[in-house]
């Protein structure tokens, strides 16, 4: 018998006399076999992953200063039932997502209007409102025209990042 064999066999008969003493209860033998239940497993549930990997990714490729913008992409990330049904391919998601906001102006400019909303929280400023062609404020920092530039440029760099990591040269 090798060295390995007759320490199992040891560690084996150790717990058996541990068990053997004590009185059997059925808490102990759920906690003794619920021990291994998530065994591999993350403790944090798949959605949140793929909601954070969203996250991660906007927050470090997102030229965003005063963070309203990102701050409300999080919140759209979030609540899209596109990313739940792409857990496994999280930034395909967010793709999808970013594509509707800049195919759809109406969209676009609900999207800006709450950008707006929460800078004006962040800074307790009035924020300003851009209407539907109309020019924007001079001092407005979120614009339909930048926001639309500044997701051109996220999804831009997402798709970059995908064809580097699937290896598509």
């Amino acid at each position: 018998m090798s060295f390995a064999e007759n320490k199992d066999e040891e560690d084996l008969l150790l717990q058996q006399d541990i068990l053997d003493s004590r009185p059997f209860s059925i808490a102990e033998a759920i906690g003794r076999e619920g021990g291994t239940f998530l065994k591999g497993e993350s403790t944090v549930p798949k959605l949140v992953q793929v909601i954070t990997a969203i996250n991660t990714f906007i927050d470090r490729n997102l030229r965003d200063p005063s963070a309203a913008l990102q701050a409300i992409l999080h919140q759209w990330v979030k609540v899209d039932p596109r990313v739940s049904q792409q857990k496994e391919t999280p930034l395909v998601a967010l793709e999808q997502i970013l594509q509707s906001i800049l195919d759809n102006p109406d969209l676009l400019y609900e999207l800006v209007r709450q950008v707006d909303i929460k800078w004006g929280h962040m800074y307790d400023e009035r924020p300003y409102f851009q209407k539907p062609g109309q020019p924007p404020h001079p001092n407005d920092e979120y614009t339909h025209e930048s926001v639309k530039k500044d997701l051109q440029n996220l999804l831009i760099r997402l798709k970059n990042h995908r064809k580097l990591r699937d290896g598509d040269f």
